[in-house]
């Protein structure tokens, strides 16, 4: 902890210069302490779980972790920027690299994915893409990490309220800062820090489908096919239910059922293998049917799309800059959540270049736009996505999203089976491409040549170019 004169309150000196304060040990505040340590000489993260020394641990803070991540091609080309060499140690410590769909049985809300070309994704256990992150960036020596340290709030300037000075501390002295970036995640207590300076509280976009989690880890069958690595078998407003499986280090599979509203998983023995009985195939039953679990079903739900909008503040401190999910999360059944957070971290960077850190302060309120625009195509995906399903809370559809739902219908049905229309879909979906990527003419005229009403169920319980594995006696 610092234990400079400057910490305490009473003091009235401004923060120190050369000092930044990131709140949170996820992947955002991870990779912002990484940019911060390029025009600081000091970065501190505080975080309020004790961190394990000795290899990846779950840990209460991120309680999602048990559930399938992937990060798309977007994010993995923003994670290689900021810390080079990293997408060779993650898939060192058992993380894949897989091409999606191409990689994965996929039943999309038309059909079968066919082997059509799409983008690549990076998949493997949370807990162990937090431990490697968290390695490569504790390599920077500007960077230390405080773990079981609980910020409790902000620490005003000498200005009074006009600026952030630092953050104040549960237990030990004040931390003062010129910068204190808060990526808490969903449990940020920001806006509640801001009104006790007296600021306002930003305006919040809330959309929640009530999308449920149900996760468990399997060993892999001896007998497993091995022509595909994963599946996923996509639900619907017609029949909100899916799951998705995906290769773990240890030769184990990770699953996740997934449900909305009366739909939600279940946590329990038998019924977690008789809901994958009942999605739209039975792919991923069978491939589960003789697989041995290693873990007990574990739920989630905290999964509603939450925006905060920092980024709209009149009337804000100097010195304090809101990412990750703290500002804005998604339904992560999209698979948005570790993509944004890095691209957040390089929208960071971006904002920042030319400034010494003596100027930092007052640039907050441009860095937090710059953090918006890199949240607003996954935001858009998954709120337009989610008003799909009767049960949604948030404002209703306006006519343009209502029919850009319609149009992704379309385009969904092309993508299943032609490689230029699933290359731009999957451009858009990993976010490496804009969304008017897939309103070209050309683009346009190649989706209506293709298009048909989905069908249900799907023409196949299995693809036409894979047959269904052998069955095996429950």
């Amino acid at each position: 902890m610092d234990d400079t004169p400057d910490n305490h309150p009473e003091t009235a000196r401004p923060a120190p210069r050369d000092h930044a304060v990131v709140l949170g040990a996820g992947i955002a505040g991870l990779l912002a302490a990484r940019v911060l340590a390029e025009r600081f000489a000091r970065v501190t993260v505080v975080e309020r779980d004790e961190l394990p020394e000795d290899g990846p641990r779950f840990r209460p803070g991120v309680p999602q972790s048990r559930h399938v991540h992937i990060l798309w091609s977007r994010g993995i080309e923003a994670l290689e920027r900021l810390l080079p060499g990293i997408t060779a140690e993650l898939t060192a410590g058992g993380s894949a690299l897989l091409e999606s769909p191409r990689d994965f049985l996929w039943l999309s809300p038309a059909d079968w994915f066919g082997s059509v070309p799409g983008a690549r994704v990076l998949v493997g256990a949370r807990e162990t893409v937090d431990w490697t992150v968290r390695r490569a960036v504790l390599r920077d020596p500007r960077i230390r990490i405080l773990g079981g340290t609980l910020a409790t709030g902000l620490l005003p300037g000498p200005d009074g309220n006009r600026s952030v000075a630092g953050v104040t501390l549960r237990e030990g002295d004040p931390i003062t800062a010129a910068l204190v970036v808060d990526a808490t995640g969903r449990g940020s207590k920001t806006p509640a820090w801001l009104a006790a300076l007296g600021h306002p509280v930003p305006e919040t976009t809330r959309y929640d489908s009530h999308l449920a989690y149900s996760s468990r880890t399997y060993a892999v069958p001896a007998d497993a096919d091995r022509r595909w690595h994963g599946v996923y078998v996509q639900g619907r407003p017609d029949s909100p239910r899916g799951g998705v499986l995906v290769p773990l280090d240890g030769d184990r599979w990770l699953v996740t059922l997934i449900g909305n509203g009366e739909h939600a998983p279940p946590t329990k023995d038998p019924a977690f293998l008789e809901f994958a009985r009942g999605l739209r195939s039975p792919a991923l039953h069978d491939a589960l049917r003789g697989a041995e679990p290693l873990s007990d079903p574990v739920g989630f739900r905290g999964t509603a799309n939450e925006w905060h909008h920092y980024e709209r503040m009149d009337r804000r401190p100097d010195g304090l800059v809101v990412l990750g999910d703290a500002a804005c999360r998604f339904n992560p059944v999209y698979g948005h959540g570790m993509t944004v957070a890095a691209l957040g971290a390089e929208a960071l960077d971006e904002a920042l270049a030319g400034l010494d850190a003596e100027r930092i302060p007052a640039a907050a309120r441009r860095v937090q736009r710059r953090i918006a625009e890199a949240a607003s195509v996954a935001w858009q995906i998954a709120t337009s996505e989610d008003l799909r399903y009767p049960g949604t809370e948030g404002p209703p559809p306006d006519r343009a999203t209502r029919f850009l739902q319609g149009y992704m219908s379309r385009v969904m049905v092309g993508a299943n089976t032609d490689p230029e229309i699933c290359a731009r879909f999957f451009g858009v979906l990993s976010l490496s491409a804009p969304p008017n990527t897939l309103l070209t003419p050309w683009t346009v005229l190649r989706v209506l040549s293709k298009w048909r009403l989905p069908t249900a169920p799907p023409t196949e319980d299995y693809p036409p170019h894979h047959a269904a594995p052998p069955r095996v006696s429950p």
